[in-house]
């Protein structure tokens, strides 16, 4: 948590905000990825990338 932390009073610091957006969509679709992988929806997601 101590990393998240630093990370957005980093990008507040040097009003680099427009990034949270982007790092939020990546952490997303890696979750996604690491759930779905045991299911029967994993073809279907590998295949979109």
């Amino acid at each position: 948590m101590n990393s998240l932390k630093e990370l957005f009073q980093f990008m507040s610091e040097r009003k680099r905000l427009w990034l949270a957006p982007i790092i939020i969509i990546l952490l997303l679709l890696g979750l996604l990825i690491v759930f779905v992988e045991g299911s029967a929806l994993a073809p279907f997601i590998y295949s979109v990338f």
